[in-house]
């Protein structure tokens, strides 16, 4: 998708008032149950619905016979928030409000229903309690964060000939592979109730569902429990610059709208439009700012989610990635909600995919910013993909790989998540990146050496390392959510596994080796254009046990007898050869080893070092203690 390149500086915020009865906030009569949608309490369940332009209200379901009328909800307040208890009513109960309305008569789901028959189906009166058996997961530090993203669907899709994805229970199923490659969270593409049973999650038709076909609200709880019992940590995909646009009961939910829009969801004038049809949300509108504010909060607080990444936050702060931003108060809805995240559960980690190289996205609140943070970073991967993919040494631009090592946000490494496969970069006109490097042979040498290549720099250079379902056994092809990935693969490829492993470990410190990998530092030393090579420091305090050196050979040809310059003299230990033929019998087993780097300057560091490094690959020094 092309996108204009939007400003750096952010909208001034906008106060808006919060509108109506909302999640946690005192209802107008004492006697009233809080909260939205089916609030079970111990004598029923209580209802309460946004239907401003109705002129009755009632709650149909399964425990009175679908009969409308029968249980009338009671309008509480000018805003149009109604309101009724059914006795009798329980968890497990099937419903949908009936609506009277000027415009006709409407049986709409619940747009908080926390559990749907299907998208097109009933509300489900939800049932909260779960036995999460634990009092509290701690994530580790943002800088050791190592991302798996995955789809749910095809991550480990048993029987991929019927027409029904895979569930959670299938993903927990695979934990054991992610426990040994070494990544520490997982980031899940939408999970919110979406038309029909296979898609990405980017077209949420009741955004505070669990889809159905997944396992529902109670199998995504049991997923994340499993995945905290298995030192994962859960990152959830949202979506919030658009809704649907099919199976939508948002849609004119109570019979109003205007110039042809949507309805009291959404905005009624050119701001609607959206690349994904005529149904952003009205961020200026009090009840609408709640209900996202409400679905955001939820997923941390009811299903212990540990970092939400909210998708393509252009179109919240933008109508059409235009040059300046028009949608003010869709910065001043993220700033609110990051706001709430981060003072009430600062362990949680918001992240943006924004991809305009905004540093105003990951600036504090309180200081005009977004509040994110970290964010998806297009100054890292495109030049990276780019780098791997090209065909002719002579074409591959060393200092736009330099600007990409050494790019950040606001000072910060970790403000940004870098990458060379997503769920985006691997579909939409564009392939996995051994595919995209040899169409014709995606598993042979070139393919083998220039992905892993870009993999070395993902876990070497500074920001949130992240990884794309079956990208660690060369997965090809392009991303579709009816294709499962291709498990054969980990045992053809298990040397490539044990590279991205190998990786991993080191990233982490693993071994005890070295912090340096960690820390927020890097200096890009040596960039020789003609020679495809380049190296670069990372360090977090410096000194032994701290510096890592990376050299990187981009060029078909090994190098010989290359003198590159080192931060301190003395014996510095080889961590990785990337050339090993443990890692694929293709590879050449260049025999690089240890060095001792002699007193000099070179490369404007105190000391240099002469080394050997095979083809498009990495070597990983550090000094030992």
């Amino acid at each position: 998708m092309s996108i204009v390149r939007a400003a750096a500086r952010p909208p001034k915020p906008m106060p808006y008032p919060l509108a109506g009865v909302t999640n946690g906030r005192k209802a107008d009569r004492p006697e009233a149950h809080p909260g939205m949608g089916a609030i079970p309490h111990p004598k029923g369940v209580a209802f309460r619905v946004w239907a401003p332009h109705a002129d009755a209200v009632s709650v149909i379901g399964s425990f009175n016979g679908w009969e409308p009328g029968k249980h009338p909800l009671t309008r509480e307040n000018p805003e149009g928030y109604w309101y009724a208890d059914v006795p009798g009513a329980k968890p497990g109960d099937e419903y949908r409000f009936h609506l009277k309305t000027p415009y006709g008569e409407f049986k709409r789901i619940d747009p908080y229903a926390k559990e749907v028959t299907n998208s097109v189906g009933n509300a489900v009166v939800h049932d909260p309690a779960f036995d999460w058996g634990e009092e509290y997961y701690k994530t580790p530090p943002w800088n050791e964060w190592v991302i798996y993203e995955l789809h749910v669907g095809t991550f480990n899709d048993t029987d991929p000939d019927t027409d029904k994805p895979a569930t959670f229970a299938d993903v927990v199923r695979r934990f054991d592979h992610l426990k040994r490659l070494g990544v520490n969270v997982i980031q899940v593409m939408p999970v919110a109730e979406f038309a029909g049973d296979r898609s990405w999650g980017y077209n949420p038709a009741h955004i505070f569902a669990v889809e159905s076909a997944y396992g529902g609200p109670r199998g995504f709880k049991e997923f994340v429990r499993a995945a905290h019992r298995a030192g994962f940590a859960v990152v959830l995909d949202v979506v919030y610059n658009h809704f649907g646009p099919s199976d939508l009961d948002l849609w004119r939910f109570d019979g109003w709208s205007e110039n042809d829009g949507g309805g009291i969801y959404f905005y009624q004038d050119w701001r609607k439009e959206t690349p994904w049809g005529a149904t952003r949300p009205d961020y200026g509108r009090g009840e609408v700012r709640q209900f996202i504010r409400d679905n955001a909060l939820m997923w941390v607080e009811e299903y212990h989610v540990d970092g939400l990444r909210m998708d393509m936050t252009l179109y919240i702060r933008s109508v059409r990635a235009d040059a300046e931003p028009n949608l003010p108060e869709g910065w001043s809805l993220v700033q609110w909600i990051n706001r709430e995240v981060r003072e009430k559960h600062p362990n949680t980690l918001t992240i943006a995919e924004d991809l305009q190289d905004n540093e105003w996205l990951t600036k504090p609140v309180a200081e005009g910013g977004a509040g994110y943070g970290s964010q998806w970073d297009a100054r890292f991967v495109h030049p990276v993909r780019e780098a791997i993919i090209t065909g002719d040494d002579n074409n591959r631009d060393m200092n736009r790989l330099r600007a990409a090592i050494e790019w950040r946000y606001n000072a910060d490494a970790f403000q940004r998540v870098i990458y060379t496969e997503s769920h985006d970069e691997v579909a939409n006109g564009k392939a996995r990146v051994p595919s995209e490097i040899n169409p014709g042979d995606p598993t042979g040498f070139w393919a083998q050496k220039r992905s892993c290549l870009g993999a070395a720099l993902v876990f070497t250079a500074p920001g949130i390392p992240m990884l794309f379902q079956g990208q660690e056994f060369l997965e090809g092809g392009w991303f579709r959510d009816t294709v499962p990935v291709d498990w054969d693969k980990r045992d053809e490829f298990r040397g490539v596994v044990r590279l991205y492993r190998d990786l991993i470990a080191l990233r982490l410190n693993k071994g005890g080796l070295s912090n340096g990998l960690a820390g927020q530092h890097v200096h890009v030393s040596h960039v020789q254009d003609d020679m495809n090579m380049l190296a670069f420091r990372r360090w977090m305090e410096g000194g032994p046990g701290d510096d890592v050196m990376v050299v990187a050979n981009f060029h078909r040809e090994p190098r010989e007898g290359y003198t590159i310059g080192f931060p301190a003299a003395g014996a510095w230990k080889l961590l990785l050869n990337s050339d090993w033929k443990g890692y694929s019998e293709q590879f050449s087993g260049y025999p690089s080893s240890d060095v001792v780097a002699e007193p000099g300057d070179y490369d404007g560091l105190p000391a240099k070092a002469t080394l050997g490094i095979g083809p498009y690959s990495v070597l990983i020094f550090a000094q030992p203690k």
